[in-house]
């Protein structure tokens, strides 16, 4: 398989898991209610990111240079190409990474999401951040896509306790 066959797979699978979150979410949705439905898919989603996390800890809870190698070396798929990571600030008292792009983004606009559909689903599965970060010891803060911004995510970490 080509590097470039490789690539297109990985991008795929990105974007088949925002449609598996989005089909959850519509199925516990219709039987429980949009809030229940966000909730539920919330914690589980958190739950994922609590065990990506292990990978992390070793620089909580202050690292925040470390985590930034690592973060973007181990957890950010294909050297950064798939999210296009802008790296706005890394120092001893922050780190914060806004995200150009996202794979789940792409699905949901692929897939004819409205875009407060699509801002809903984002901010679900930004749980798995919340829960990386937070499980490694450190604070944690998103900000989401919002209709009429650009990109993406934009990551706020700072050290933990």
């Amino acid at each position: 398989m080509s590097e470039k066959q490789l690539r297109e797979h990985l991008y795929a699978q990105m974007k088949n898991r925002a449609m598996i979150y989005y089909h959850i979410f519509n199925e516990i949705r219709e039987e429980y209610g949009e809030e229940k439905a966000t909730e539920i898919m919330k914690r589980a989603i958190y739950k994922r990111g609590l065990d990506v996390s292990k990978m992390l800890a070793e620089y909580g809870p202050a690292d925040l240079r470390g985590l930034k190698d690592a973060f973007l070396r181990r957890i950010v798929p294909d050297e950064g190409r798939l999210h296009e990571p802008e790296l706005r600030r890394c120092d001893n008292e922050a780190l914060e990474i806004k995200f150009g792009r996202c794979p789940l983004k792409e699905a949901y606009q692929e897939a004819g999401l409205g875009e407060e559909e699509m801002a809903k689903m984002l901010e679900i599965a930004a749980q798995i951040d919340q829960g990386t970060f937070e499980g490694a010891g450190f604070n944690f803060s998103v900000e989401t896509w919002k209709p009429g911004k650009q990109g993406c995510c934009h990551l706020h970490i700072r050290p933990g306790k």
